[in-house]
This record gives structure tokens, sequence and C-alpha cells, in this order.
């Protein structure tokens, strides 16, 4: 008996901006039944829908269930962010001898590209469908001056979902004027269900020796520590819950994790950043990447304010492990360089690789 074909892309309306501009949404499916829902708003994923350990498909992300919600409430659910992920220290640093002062949006600093971030902005995309599996496309013209940035920034991200239940994010950026370029991915994870309750007691592995303390206003100080002795050693896998309310000046100041990862690495190209298992659904999830660094949020600013659709966002409800460079690393010279410069091409790849573990 001959099988029907997978239809591996749909394409659909999924509203319109305040401004009538139209919003799509793509669905990509793969032959193992995971589907991936990705808006031009934002570049963001709106679900992944994954297999459990009992064949059971579950969405494994937080989001909203219209375009309303994203536009009323949404701490960068699904969304990529940029022109630079995470915190500059009082949005400012020096570049070729100039002072840059960007947005402040987070106290004094700058977070996540600004008020109006790649977050919040409409990308153009373009899909395509072959055997193998469907992707699309999207891309961004950040015009010089933007949220203070200098240059114009070409962006592109491109989201390939496969048959081995893999997701694959490919950033891509060029500029006119040299500027700090940091882009990832924001997404929520909830490897249970996603949002109805807690991420504690999943299992966390983070392939890291080192994290970057922070400061009171979540700024690195600018060193690399051990993790040897700390709650942050998840060098072999350990619940989030086990020690995220400990009395360690660290997790007092993030209020629980929200700590960029130093990761071990050896060579250029792909390596393994982290791995989860959630031992109810027997649902694991390995992050690969060929960035430096991984910041692990564990969802402690959810405060049940937001309902999305799976219900009401409690806290802890969701973790985020966010491919990047290191936090203000434009002021911070020992950190990577986050600085692209005209004729140089900014490229990254992060990889959701999602499996099931038997009991």
């Amino acid at each position: 008996m001959a099988t029907t074909p997978v239809r591996r892309l749909v394409q659909a309306p999924f509203g319109a901006l305040p401004d009538a501009r139209a919003v799509e949404l793509y669905t990509l499916r793969n032959r193992a039944g995971m589907e991936a829902r990705l808006m031009t708003y934002g570049a963001t994923i709106v679900s992944l829908t994954v297999p459990d350990r009992q064949g059971g498909f579950d969405n494994v992300v937080l989001g909203h269930a219209d375009l309303d919600g994203y536009l009323q409430a949404s701490p960068y659910l699904g969304a990529v962010v940029g022109r630079y992920g995470n915190r500059i220290a009082k949005g400012r640093f020096t570049l070729d001898g100039a002072t840059v002062q960007l947005t402040v949006n987070d106290g004094e600093n700058h977070l996540h590209g600004g008020a109006r971030g790649f977050d919040k902005v409409l990308w153009t995309a373009n899909s395509t469908e072959s055997n193998d599996g469907a992707s699309v496309t999207l891309a961004y013209a950040s015009p010089d001056g933007e949220e203070g940035y200098p240059g114009s920034l070409e962006a592109r991200v491109t989201y390939a979902l496969r048959d081995r239940n893999e997701l694959r994010v490919d950033y891509h950026a060029t500029t006119d004027r040299a500027t700090p370029v940091n882009l990832t991915q924001h997404s929520y994870f909830n490897l249970a269900e996603a949002g109805r309750r807690d991420i504690l007691d999943h299992e966390l592995a983070i392939m890291a020796d080192a994290f970057t303390p922070v400061d009171a206003g979540l700024i690195p100080t600018g060193e690399m520590t051990s993790v040897e002795g700390t709650p942050f050693d998840f060098r072999t896998p350990t619940a989030i819950g086990a020690r995220i309310d400990g009395d360690h000046e660290q997790l007092l100041r993030g209020s629980g994790y929200d700590h960029n990862f130093v990761l071990t690495r050896s060579g250029e190209g792909l390596r393994l950043a982290a791995r989860v298992f959630e031992p109810t659904t027997g649902r694991m999830l390995e992050i690969l990447t060929t960035e430096p660094g991984i910041q692990f949020y564990s969802g402690n600013f959810l405060d049940g304010t937001i309902t999305g659709a799976t219900g009401v966002l409690g806290h802890r409800s969701g973790f985020c492990l966010e491919t990047q460079h290191y936090p203000d690393s434009p002021n911070q010279p020992s950190f990577p360089n986050a600085i692209l410069r005209p004729g140089e091409e900014y490229r990254s790849t992060t990889i959701f690789a999602f499996g099931v573990a038997p009991r």
C-alpha cells in the first residue's frame, strides 16, 4: 500500500499588526510527526510538537494562541533577539574610539536589542520544501541608528526541520559599519506540558567548566569562575530545582539561574552544549552550537500574569538555553569578540535535537 506523502510546509495568515501589515505563520512537518510553527513577527517559534516515550505528541515551548497575545505581553517567547542578545551595561560601549549609546530598557542597561529589538519587528520570509525536509528563511534589514546601533545590518535566520527530529537554526548577518551582533533564539522549553507545570524536575547537563558571575544588575563582572563546588555545576545531569533556591550570592542576584556558561570546546564547528531530560515523558533535548556560551535562564520572572496557549505561565514554567556570545562583550576585552565589521560575515548555528529515553 502506498503511503501518503507528508505535506512538509504549510503557510497561513496569522493576523495583522496595528499598522495593518500581515503576519504569516509557517508550519514545518517531518515524517516522524514533529511539527514546528514559526511566524514572521519576531522570527518567532510559536510551537514545537514532539513525541514522548509513549508516542504521544505535545507542544514543548511556551507561546500564545494568536498574534494579539504576543503584541500584548510576551517576554521574548520563542523570538529571535538582537541586534545584541542579552545585556550591555548602561547601554554604552566604546567602538573604534567613539562612544556608542544604545536604548536603555532594563533598569539602567540594554537588553535583547532594546525597546524594539528584533523580536518586535516583521521579518520577510522565503520557504523551501524537498524530500529531505522543509525550511523557512526570515530576513530583516536593520537601519543605521536603530536602537542606537551603528551601521545598517542585513540579518537572516533559517529554520530547517529534518526527519531525525532536529530543528536547525542558522544565523547570518552583514553590516556596512562596525557593530556588535549577537543573535539567539529565546524559546522557553517545558518538556512535560508546556506551561502547565514547572520545570524543576527536568534534569539538566551543561558542557561547561566555568560561568560568568554577574553584579547586582546582572552584568558580568568580567570573571570566568569555575563551576566546581557551586550550584552552577551541571557537568553531570542535575534536576533544575535541586539547588535553585540555595543561599548562594549568584542565585540570589538572578532570583535563580540567569547566567552565561562558558562552553568547554575544542576546535571549531558544532559541539554539544546542553542536554535536558524530563523523566515523566522521557523526552530529551540536546542543544548543539557553534557559539562560545549558553545562557541558562530558569523562568524566574514568569509570575502568572501572562496567559499563554496552554494556560497561565506560572513561576518557572519554562526554561531558556540561549546559545550566544557572552553578555556585555563590547565592554569586556577578555570575552570573545562580538564586533562585526564591513566585509565580514556573521555566521552561527544552533541545533535543537529531540529524542526519548526509555524508563
